[in-house]
């Protein structure tokens, strides 16, 4: 089973960014689940928002679990937040920051041996979104890193997620990903 757990504050698109990466994977044929913890209800609190995906049907509705991936996108949340809780020794780290990633590592000694990339997700979302939203280019990030699907193939298939919104919006997303997926180190 694959498990990915965000670090994000409300209002930054985890959920959304959860929810459109287990729509993506349910047209795959694979079991998937995408939900949310929530502290404080409030915009800019910290949250978590976590995915699972499995071949087999998912049994387990537990927010706890060992990550495959950890998305952070907020670069914040770094050093208020222990990122690595429950992390197993392979487990892969995307971090939004503007340092590299020596930089972020060497601020924060949590990180130390672990596997971490980084990019700035916010200023990407910025640049061509026009909003600190900064979901989608880490759902680009993780396609180059983990390599699960095809960009070609995930950014179709968000674009039907995004459906509803203006084509301008969609269209701004789908910058944001394939830039993520050209950007991260």
């Amino acid at each position: 089973m694959l498990e990915i757990r965000w670090h994000s504050r409300a209002g930054q698109g985890a959920v959304t960014g959860a929810k459109g990466l287990a729509d993506v994977i349910s047209t795959t044929g694979k079991d998937v689940q995408a939900f949310a913890f929530y502290g404080s209800a409030k915009r800019g609190a910290a949250m978590t928002a976590y995915n699972r995906v499995d071949d087999e049907p998912i049994m387990n509705h537990e927010k706890y679990m060992e990550p495959d991936f950890v998305f952070v996108i907020d670069p914040a949340l770094v050093y208020t937040t222990d990122v690595t809780i429950n992390a197993k020794e392979n487990t892969v780290f995307i971090i939004t920051t503007h340092m590299n990633t020596e930089e972020l590592i060497a601020s924060q000694p949590k990180l130390e041996g672990k596997t971490v990339y980084t990019l700035d997700c916010i200023k990407i979302a910025q640049e061509t979104i026009g909003r600190a939203i900064p979901n989608t280019p880490m759902l680009g990030a993780f396609m180059k890193i983990s390599e699960m699907y095809d960009i070609e193939f995930f950014k179709e298939n968000m674009k039907r997620v995004l459906g509803k919104l203006p084509q301008k919006i969609i269209d701004a997303n789908m910058l944001a990903i394939q830039r993520a997926y050209d950007e991260v180190k």
